[in-house]
């Protein structure tokens, strides 16, 4: 499409509930023009195109590593893959939540998606998957911590718990005087803090320690949501990646039965883990933790996850649209906006699997799938 043709995209255009429990705002029809959004006609446009459909913002996939697979860092060519695979399925905002590899010439591209960068991992020595993070101890962790605040956009990555040999299970990772200093660092450099969590008794001490977010949460209990939503820290529960336990704790049960055992139970109750969340206020985003040993371009995915968990639809859309763009501090289809939105055959308020199969995806006001 040509920078001076005219997007009309008309049919349904949801651009968000107006408040929790309220009616919907949806419009008739919005104008592309020189890549923003408008809800003004334009009065001299010549080369217009238009598009018939239901239309969200560009979905977040709130949890993925673009620039990383099983072994660590990729080059640019396999980062570029991933991230078109993203916007094929109108993933068009990524939090990039740890990446070993430099990305930031993605900004550069037009026709990638806009990426919210986590830095790399800080993972306790010996106490992460290989080649993945920055490996340290507890009193190097706040000029680490400080370090990637500078490096990132605006957000810090920590491995909160992860397999002790010695112990044969999840342990977390650093002590609670070490975690407070290091995310007070991170608030003083403007940046938000969030960890990586599989066990229960990581997720207090972070949440009393100031932390933002939790990616996987599956440790919540009765005792640790009402200290989630009193303190408004918020869940990425992953539940495609939480899918995995099972063959994970298959792999390792010979070695470590406590730890398989426990991953088998944490994986049993991961629906209702996050529908007690939810019921309690916590907020939750959507995220695939996509990059490492998953495929890019499962973020309908997870949002039909969200929905079986027992989130009402409009919940899960939202924990991937417009309630994760406000969060990450980005836009929707507000006036004036870039033209970041994805267009559908039907309502997906009436069926969210409708978002693995997007009728047409723009990017920047392109109309690029």
């Amino acid at each position: 499409m040509r920078d001076s043709a005219v997007l009309h995209i008309k049919g349904r255009v949801l651009v968000g509930p107006e408040a929790e429990g309220a009616a919907w705002d949806v419009r008739d029809e919005l104008w592309v023009v020189d890549g923003k959004i408008t809800y003004d006609r334009p009065t001299a446009a010549r080369d217009v195109r238009t598009i018939e459909g239901w239309v969200l913002p560009g979905l977040v996939d709130a949890h993925c590593h673009v620039g990383l697979d099983t072994h660590g860092a990729v080059d640019e060519s396999t980062s570029e893959k991933q991230a078109l695979t993203e916007r094929e399925v109108g993933a068009l905002l990524l939090r990039d939540a740890g990446s070993p590899a430099d990305t930031r010439w993605i900004d550069g591209r037009d026709d990638l998606p806009r990426i919210i960068r986590a830095g790399r991992h800080i993972a306790r020595t010996k106490r992460y998957i290989r080649n993945y993070a920055h490996e340290i101890e507890p009193g190097e962790l706040v000029a680490y911590v400080a370090q990637e605040a500078r490096r990132g956009d605006g957000w810090v990555k920590l491995v909160g718990d992860w397999i002790d040999r010695e112990a044969g299970d999840l342990t977390a990772c650093w002590p609670r005087a070490e975690v407070e200093a290091a995310i007070a660092e991170a608030h003083r450099l403007g940046a938000r803090v969030t960890a990586h969590c599989f066990a229960e008794e990581t997720l207090a001490p972070l949440v009393e320690a100031g932390i933002d977010c939790v990616e996987h949460a599956t440790g919540l209990t009765e005792d640790t949501i009402p200290l989630f939503a009193e303190r408004g820290v918020a869940i990425v529960p992953t539940l495609v990646n939480i899918a995995t336990f099972p063959k994970l704790a298959k792999g390792g049960e010979g070695k470590f039965p406590r730890w398989a055992d426990h991953m088998r139970r944490l994986h049993e109750r991961r629906y209702d883990t996050v529908r007690a969340a939810y019921d309690a206020g916590v907020p939750i985003y959507t995220g695939t933790d996509a990059g490492g040993s998953l495929p890019h371009g499962l973020v309908g995915q997870e949002v039909a996850e969200l929905v079986k968990a027992g989130l009402p639809a409009a919940a899960a859309l939202s924990a991937a649209t417009w309630g994760a763009r406000a969060w990450l501090g980005r836009p929707g289809l507000s006036e004036g906006a870039s033209a970041d939105l994805v267009v559908y055959e039907s309502d997906p308020r009436a069926d969210v699997r409708v978002l693995t199969a997007p009728r047409r995806v723009v990017l920047r006001g392109r109309v690029v799938g």
